[in-house]
C-alpha cells in the first residue's frame, strides 16, 4: 500500500479523498493556491503546500509544482479526483515518469477516450451501439452537409476534444449548420486548443444513462450499476438518480455487460464511467470518463462501496477480490449539486459563508468542504456542495430529499438549494418523467 498520497486537487473532492485514505491509514498531501489557504481541505491534510497563486492555470493545473510538491513531501501516489489534471494524459505520463504512482487509468486509455472520435471508435469496434454521426473529424462544411443529409436533422456538432458542452452547437437545419458548425470550430479551439469536430444525429428526448465499472490489472471488470444523469441545464449535471427510473433490472444488467465486457478487452484499469444516450428503449454511446465521477456517491450509496477506496487499491496492485454476482443494489439515492449562483440567473456568488447547517439523519449524506466563516473564492467551479440521500425506494428517497433540503442552511452566498426545492415538488419529477432537455424547459418557465 502506498505511504503517503498527494492529492491535486481542492475542496469537497479533495476531503472526500482525504476520509478514504485514512481510513487506510495513508497520510495525504494537499496542495492549494493562496485563494485556498484557510480551506477544510488544507486544514484537515497531514501536511499542504502552496503551489501558487488563486488563478487555476498558475496552481491547480500547475503540473511542475505540484510534482515539486510531491516530491519534496516523499509522496508516492498522487490523486487527482476529478476535473483540473484528472484526464490530462500528459500529466498522467510525467506522475509515472518522476516514480510515483497515478491514481487513475493507464495515460494510454486516458489519451484514448479524451478524444471523443477516438473513444467512439474503440468502442465501435467492440460492438458497443453509438448515436449516429460521422465516422470521424469533419473537415469542413461541405462534409458537414454530406454527413447531416446522410442521418437527417436536427444534427449536432461537438468538438472531439470536448467536454462541459463546450464546442457543442445544434443545427436543425441545412441553413444553420454552416453557421453551427463554424462556432464549434471555434468554440473548441478557444477551450481546448484544438478544433476538430464530428457530427451526431441530435436527439430530441433522450436520457443520460451512466455506466459505473472497475476494473484491476489482473483482468477483473465489473460494474456499481447505472446513474440517471439527465436533469441538466447547459450541458451540466444538477441532479442525479442510481438507479434510473426509466430503465428495469434487465436493460441495467444487459448495460453493464456491454460495458464491462468491452472495457475488459480494452485491458482498462481503475475506475471508469461510460455515457449513454437511452431514447425509445436503445441505448447509444456518446463518451466516457476515464476519472471519479461529480456523481460517484449515489452509486456508493446503492452498492455499500467506497468507491475511492477501490481506485487506491487497484493503483496499489490489489486485486479486486470480488466478482459481478457480489455486488447487491439496495434502494435509491439521489444527489443535489449545490452551486454558489443565484437559484434564478445563475450568476455566480462568490462571497463568505457566515452560517451553515448541513441536514441529518438517516441516509442522508453531505459532501462539502464550506464551514461558517470560509470563503467561497470566485475562482473555480461553482459547486460548494453535495446532498445525497438514501432510502428502501424512489418515493422515500424524494421525500427524504425534501425534508433534507428544508434543513439545509448556508447563509451568507446566494445558493441554488431553491432551485432544488421546486424540482422535487415538481409533478413531473416525482414521476420520473423527464429527459436531458425537461431542466432547460423548467428553468425557462
Amino acid at each position: 500500500m502506498f505511504q503517503k498520497i498527494l492529492i491535486a486537487n481542492r475542496g469537497e473532492i479533495a476531503l472526500r479523498i482525504q476520509r478514504a485514505c485514512r481510513e487506510l491509514g495513508i497520510p495525504t498531501v494537499a496542495v492549494h493556491s493562496t485563494a485556498d489557504a484557510e480551506a477544510m481541505h488544507v486544514r484537515l491534510a497531514d501536511e499542504s503546500v502552496c503551489i501558487g497563486p488563486p488563478a487555476a492555470r498558475d496552481s491547480y493545473l500547475n503540473v511542475a509544482a505540484i510534482l515539486s510538491a510531491a516530491s519534496i513531501t516523499g509522496a508516492d501516489a498522487i490523486h487527482p479526483g476529478y476535473g483540473f489534471l484528472s484526464e490530462n494524459a500528459g500529466f498522467a505520463e510525467m506522475v509515472e515518469a518522476h516514480g510515483v504512482t497515478f491514481i487513475g487509468p493507464s495515460p494510454a486509455h486516458i489519451r484514448m477516450m479524451g478524444d471523443k472520435i477516438a473513444a467512439k471508435a474503440a468502442m465501435a469496434s467492440l460492438g458497443v451501439p453509438l448515436v449516429p454521426g460521422s465516422d470521424g473529424a469533419v473537415p469542413d462544411v461541405e462534409t458537414a452537409r454530406a454527413v447531416a443529409k446522410r442521418i437527417g436533422y436536427p444534427v449536432l456538432v461537438k468538438a472531439s476534444a470536448g467536454g462541459g458542452g463546450r464546442g457543442m452547437k445544434v443545427a436543425g437545419n441545412a441553413d444553420g449548420l454552416e453557421d453551427a458548425f463554424r462556432t464549434a470550430r471555434a468554440e473548441a479551439l478557444s477551450a481546448f486548443g484544438n478544433d476538430s469536430v464530428y457530427i451526431e444525429k441530435y436527439l430530441d428526448h433522450p436520457r443520460h444513462i451512466e455506466m459505473q465499472i472497475l476494473a484491476d490489472s489482473f483482468g477483473s471488470v465489473v460494474h456499481f450499476g447505472e446513474r440517471d444523469c439527465s436533469l441538466q441545464r447547459r450541458h451540466q449535471k444538477l441532479l442525479e438518480e442510481a438507479g434510473s427510473p426509466a430503465i428495469s433490472a434487465t436493460q441495467r444488467e444487459a448495460l453493464g455487460k456491454t460495458a464491462t465486457d468491452g472495457l475488459k478487452q480494452l485491458g482498462y484499469r481503475n475506475v471508469g464511467t461510460l455515457e449513454f444516450l437511452y431514447q425509445d428503449g436503445q441505448f447509444a454511446f456518446i463518451e466516457m470518463n476515464t476519472r471519479l465521477q461529480v456523481e460517484h456517491p449515489v452509486t456508493e450509496m446503492i452498492c455499500g462501496v467506497d468507491l475511492v477506496r477501490e481506485q487506491i487499491r487497484v493503483a496499489a496492485g490489489a486485486a479486486l477480490g470480488y466478482d459481478q454476482s457480489e455486488i447487491a443494489f439496495s434502494g435509491h439515492a439521489i444527489e443535489c449539486r449545490v452551486t454558489a449562483e443565484d437559484p434564478e440567473t445563475f450568476m455566480p456568488t462568490p462571497g463568505r459563508v457566515t452560517a451553515f447547517h448541513a441536514p441529518g439523519g438517516l441516509g442522508v449524506r453531505i459532501d462539502s468542504a464550506l464551514y461558517a466563516g470560509c470563503f467561497v473564492p470566485p475562482y473555480y467551479d461553482s459547486m460548494v456542495a453535495k446532498l445525497i440521500v438514501h432510502a428502501p425506494n424512489r418515493f422515500e428517497a424524494i421525500n427524504r430529499l425534501r425534508r433534507a433540503l428544508d434543513e439545509f442552511a448556508i447563509v451568507g452566498i446566494k445558493t441554488t438549494i431553491p432551485l432544488h426545492q421546486r424540482i422535487v415538488d415538481d409533478p413531473e419529477f416525482q414521476a420520473g418523467d423527464y429527459t436531458i432537455h425537461w431542466l432547460e424547459r423548467f428553468v425557462a418557465g
